[in-house]
């Protein structure tokens, strides 16, 4: 009996491929049919590839902050509504220079007063300028008169807030002035700060203008201890102002925690529902600010470099971690003296409370982490670590991963800030700026213990000064 010949069970598969056919259209092998190509097999789903990646974003989520990645967006979204609607009009008719009062308290600032007077007069009247000696023993008040600031000398001294109450009422401001400028004694205006930052009074709602904060150009025999804290504070200042700041500051928001004292402006009309010298506080500005959004008095506007002003900053780290102390501790005690509200300020807030005590937890325990995390290649397994504890802890969270997710985004904040200003030292003291961190983070949280054991009189505390320089 003839059979038909056998049909091929299935075809083969070309070892031997001619060079040049592509993958998947092989020609025919020795008579054999096309050949299929072989897939490489998919290497299976990698959990540990995940998990150091989530892990390294935490870390830098930690490091950079919820807030600054929020906030930054927002600012984005603020800024193009704003050159989409660059052409629409004012609600309410700007502000002129001389409508604002420029008010001064000073306790034995000879060495810096006159700068600071010498910039608000070249852009005010002498009538617009006061300035209250609080318990000088220096010859304050002497440079204010030759500047032909009116002056009132206080004694005993009240401390700052107690001064500024004092100038408000003596002077009379809120009925002479729509406006008063709160400047410290050792800042400088920019020329163009009332130009730039009276337009923000564009609306009725509208209360108070937050100036914008920058470090003084310091002399060049100034000690490298001084240029790195300088340089730092300024990265601190833009990262808060053109990272945070700009978008809390946003119409709908309104979440600006801080306008600060320096130099910032204020509707006198609301600073009677203001209570600036509250009680058992170090500093004034933040409880101002809390007091606008308690009280609902109106809108706090801020625009990166509007109403601009030049502040000396710490050269000593002795000087660096009094000031911090009391800024943080002044934090601190007006978040526990107004407590919390449901409203979008106080939401924002608890946000940054939040990411304020787990960054500097991370900062803190930073050292110390990756210092178990590389003894782990020595101990681990071994009779110190008999159950290799500190290997299972470093494959969690290797040690180069933690460096990188503390390290690279902290820099990509120096480099940013360089940028910002043009200095491009900032590039070689930002290699310092982790440690100062990690300062940071210590003061931060013993200040929010101090700050439910610790009242303040209000009394001066301010740092060492340098003779002034004028600002360009």
């Amino acid at each position: 009996m003839r059979f038909a010949p056998e049909r091929p069970l299935g075809r083969a598969v070309s070892t031997h491929p001619r060079a040049g056919d592509s993958a998947g259209n092989q020609a025919r092998v020795c008579g054999f049919p096309r050949a299929h190509t072989v897939r490489a097999e998919r290497r299976p789903f990698s959990v540990r590839n995940v998990q150091t990646f989530l892990t390294f974003l935490l870390v830098v989520v930690l490091v950079l902050g919820v807030n600054t990645i929020l906030w930054s967006s927002v600012g984005v979204v603020r800024l193009i509504r704003a050159r989409m609607s660059r052409d629409l009009p004012p609600s309410a008719p700007i502000p002129l220079r001389t409508d604002v009062a420029v008010m001064i308290a000073a306790k034995d600032e000879a060495l810096v007063i006159s700068e600071t007077l010498r910039s608000a007069r070249r852009q005010l009247p002498a009538a617009n300028l006061f300035v209250v000696s609080d318990g000088s023993t220096d010859d304050t008040a002497a440079i204010a008169r030759l500047f032909g600031a009116s002056v009132l000398e206080l004694s005993p001294n009240r401390g700052k807030a107690g001064a500024i109450i004092a100038g408000l009422e003596h002077f009379e401001i809120a009925r002479r002035f729509p406006l008063v400028l709160l400047l410290d004694a050792d800042t400088q205006l920019a020329p163009d700060y009332f130009d730039t930052g009276l337009p923000l009074f564009d609306s009725p709602e509208v209360v108070a203008v937050a100036g914008f904060a920058s470090t003084t150009d310091e002399p060049r025999d100034q000690t490298l201890v001084g240029k790195i804290l300088g340089a730092y504070r300024q990265r601190a200042y833009i990262a808060v102002q053109y990272l945070h700041k700009f978008g809390q500051a946003a119409r709908a928001v309104n979440a600006i925690s801080i306008v600060p004292g320096f130099a910032s402006m204020y509707r006198t009309g609301i600073l009677a529902h203001i209570d600036i010298a509250a009680d058992g506080l170090t500093i004034e500005d933040y409880n101002m600010t809390f007091e606008v959004h308690a009280k609902r008095l109106g809108r706090i506007a801020f625009r990166p470099g509007a109403a601009v002003a030049y502040t000396q900053d710490p050269e000593t780290v002795h000087d660096y971690v009094k000031q911090l102390r009391r800024w943080n501790l002044g934090f601190w005690q007006t978040v526990q003296r107004h407590g919390f509200h449901l409203r979008t300020f106080w939401v924002a807030l608890t946000l940054l409370i939040v990411e304020l005590v787990t960054s500097s937890l991370l900062m803190i325990l930073f050292l110390p982490i990756l210092i178990v995390l590389l003894s782990s290649t020595v101990v681990g397994g071994s009779a110190i670590d008999p159950g290799g504890v500190t290997l299972v802890f470093a494959d969690v969270v290797p040690p180069g991963l933690l460096v990188l997710g503390v390290l690279l985004p902290d820099y990509a904040l120096t480099v940013f800030a360089a940028v910002a200003v043009r200095r491009p030292l900032y590039l070689l003291w930002g290699l310092a700026f982790p440690l100062v961190r990690i300062v940071d983070a210590g003061i931060c949280l013993r200040s929010l213990a101090d700050a439910f054991f610790h009242t303040s009189s209000g009394v001066w505390q301010s740092p060492s000064r340098r003779e002034a320089h004028r600002q360009s």
